[in-house]
């Protein structure tokens, strides 16, 4: 009898034993660009119930992540420094420094990331680029999907 199995792998490291983090992330994002009205980019987050989105150049690169707290920026520029709001950019209000995820971390790994943050959710990049988003309750899911499988 042979045990000796039908396929060999190259490198038996490269493989993990949870799913990527690729397979659970949010891939239809809104984006807003960073010469979009902020306005406008209130409006959308408004109107999308959402508390923020990332922001990417033509290229498709993150350049930055607009949040509810950075349109808060608007509201006392707007009332306190009497800066109309419809002149500003997405651009001047984002958070230019974003904390991303690599699409190749498995769901453990961002479990822990999750569990040493205060960040709800985070953009997920690959080469750069950014391809989706992932939440707290994506890397829940995973955890109902792989209840089976011992964290």
């Amino acid at each position: 009898m042979n045990f000796t199995p039908k396929r060999v792998l190259e490198n038996p490291h490269d493989i993990k034993p949870y799913p990527t983090v690729e397979k659970y992330m949010t891939k239809q994002l809104i984006v807003f660009k960073p010469s979009q009205n902020i306005e406008e980019a209130m409006e959308v987050l408004v109107e999308k119930k959402i508390s923020g989105a990332p922001v990417v150049n033509e290229d498709g690169d993150l350049v930055g992540m607009l949040s509810e707290k950075d349109c808060l920026h608007v509201i006392l520029e707007s009332r306190y420094l009497n800066f109309p709001a419809s002149q500003g950019l997405v651009k001047d209000y984002m958070t230019k420094t974003v904390a991303s995820i690599s699409a190749d971390k498995d769901v453990v790994e961002v479990a822990m990331i999750f569990e040493n943050s205060s960040f709800r959710r985070y953009p997920i990049v690959k080469r750069g680029k950014l391809i989706g988003q992932v939440s707290r309750r994506d890397i829940l899911r995973a955890a109902v999907d792989l209840k089976s499988t011992t964290w």
